[in-house]
């Protein structure tokens, strides 16, 4: 079955542009030109990813992606002319799993979506034996089948991209990742984007696992290398 992808996009050549690639490359697709319809359809489930426009009329993209992470882990692309490094940081703060900066390739637009929609299937599916679907370290277990995370037996909601680098790290304990390892096994090609995005995945995964997260003893950062996970914490 093709994977839906949701379009909220409110420049109508662009969004048919987008959508035409979409379907060359075996995706199906809607658009929503506004950002209150677009976080109607982003929440009726029927959609595998959206592609989130950032300036949309009636509400703009960082409010429908705060709206969608309060709601959902679909994962949220988004697309913007802006070029600041605080508007990227901003839209990954609110949960996005990706950033693009217009103008930007159709071809490489269409090789992320298919990224990550294939991420996503990997991390929500029913691939592994059940001697393999939970990760326990301390108070916190992982069950990697159904995409659920615990801590101290309450429930923990992580984005698609955030319960990835939580796999990454605790199945490598005590590993020093540089954060351009990390951006690149995460999003699967290093030329795509900019490694600073793995600096504010951290930020938001400590600050739902970490007791402290201005202290934090699991995801411990080495300075002048990059992060490891330290075990039993």
């Amino acid at each position: 079955m093709a994977k839906r992808i949701l379009i909220v996009e409110d420049e109508p050549q662009l969004s048919q542009l987008i959508a035409d690639y979409l379907a060359a490359g075996g995706f199906e697709s809607e658009v929503r030109s506004d950002g209150r319809s677009g976080l109607e359809a982003a929440l009726s489930g029927a959609f595998d990813l959206v592609l989130l426009d950032v300036m949309l009329p009636l509400m703009d993209g960082f409010e429908v992606c705060r709206a969608i992470r309060a709601e959902s882990d679909c994962p949220v692309l988004m697309l913007t002319a802006l070029r600041e490094d605080g508007d990227k940081i901003r839209g990954l703060g609110l949960g996005a799993d990706d950033y693009v900066t217009k103008p930007f390739s159709p071809a490489e637009l269409v090789a992320r979506v298919r990224s990550h929609t294939a991420r996503y299937d990997r991390l929500t599916g029913h691939e592994e034996g059940p001697s393999e679907r939970w990760i326990r370290d301390g108070s916190l277990a992982v069950n990697q089948a159904s995409h659920r995370v615990r801590k101290d037996d309450d429930d923990v909601s992580l984005t698609a991209k955030e319960f990835e680098l939580l796999l990454l790290l605790m199945r490598n304990p005590d590993r020093v990742f540089a954060k351009e390892e990390i951006y690149e096994r995460l999003w699967g090609d290093e030329h795509y984007g900019d490694p600073s995005t793995v600096t504010v995945h951290v930020r938001r995964l400590r600050e739902k696992i970490e007791d402290d997260p201005s202290s934090p003893r699991r995801i411990e950062t080495v300075w002048g290398m990059g992060y490891r996970w330290s075990a039993g914490k």
